[in-house]
């Protein structure tokens, strides 16, 4: 018990530290070039605590539970010698960790909002679908990318053609698609690189990597989330092409 309050302090001192700049920029900004008081400062102090403490326990959370759990399930498949079962869980994994994205979430919710007012959709009905649609083809776009992320790493595959593959089916869908959908497919294959994806898919890759005989967690443990921020880009911009 006493170990893990001094991990805490530690993960909290940290934390402290990464949030000092950002706090000390808009502080630099708001008194001295705007030179205006800060509003609601109880408010904003108290607002920075929760953040200060909600990024702690978010990291200690992390190293907690989420990064020995996907390394765990990592050797469990492994040992248990099924590629199919390893497949599935992979999609799986990369599928239910895109769902839950708050910042998917938030994307899909904006970027139905704006096409009901770009005339795109026009009734309650649609725009409940088309922000649902956009997040679940993001999502299935991000579990094939884990199970495209588990085949290199079990074949041995090189991570940099299926990179520059990516990129030009990238830029070949970024020309045939509409102009509407261009920045959305582009800000969706970044947010699914984000809070909840990346500790479990990196832990699986590193803990995938450890456990297969050959295998350098340091080259072939990561890669996985760069194709993760790929594919949905590409799903996204036929999903516009096909509304």
């Amino acid at each position: 018990m006493k170990k893990n309050f001094v991990v805490f302090g530690n993960n909290l001192l940290n934390s402290a530290k990464d949030l000092a700049p950002i706090v000390l920029v808009i502080a630099f900004f708001q008194l001295v070039v705007l030179q205006q008081s800060i509003p609601n400062f109880f408010d904003i102090m108290l607002g920075t605590g929760f953040v200060l403490l909600g990024l702690t326990l978010f990291i200690y959370g992390l190293n907690l539970g989420l990064f020995p759990i996907g390394e765990a399930l990592a050797f469990a498949f492994v040992k248990k010698g099924s590629l199919a079962w390893l497949l599935i869980f992979a999609f799986a994994l990369g599928f239910g960790t895109t769902v839950a994205e708050p910042a998917l979430i938030a994307v899909a919710n904006e970027a139905a909002n704006v096409a009901r007012l770009g005339g795109v959709i026009n009734t309650t009905a649609d725009l409940h679908t088309y922000a649902q649609t956009l997040r679940y083809t993001v999502a299935i776009s991000v579990g094939f990318s884990v199970l495209l992320g588990v085949l290199r790493i079990i074949k041995g595959w090189s991570l940099t053609p299926l990179i520059i593959g990516g990129y030009i089916l990238v830029i070949i869908a970024t020309i045939f698609a509409p102009n509407n959908i261009i920045g959305i497919a582009y800000d969706s294959g970044g947010v699914t690189t984000s809070t909840i994806t990346v500790p479990l898919v990196t832990a699986l890759g590193v803990g995938l990597a450890s456990s297969i005989r050959g295998r350098n967690p340091m080259i072939d443990g990561f890669g996985m989330i760069a194709i993760a921020s790929l594919l949905p880009i590409v799903a996204v911009m036929i999903f516009g092409m096909l509304w």
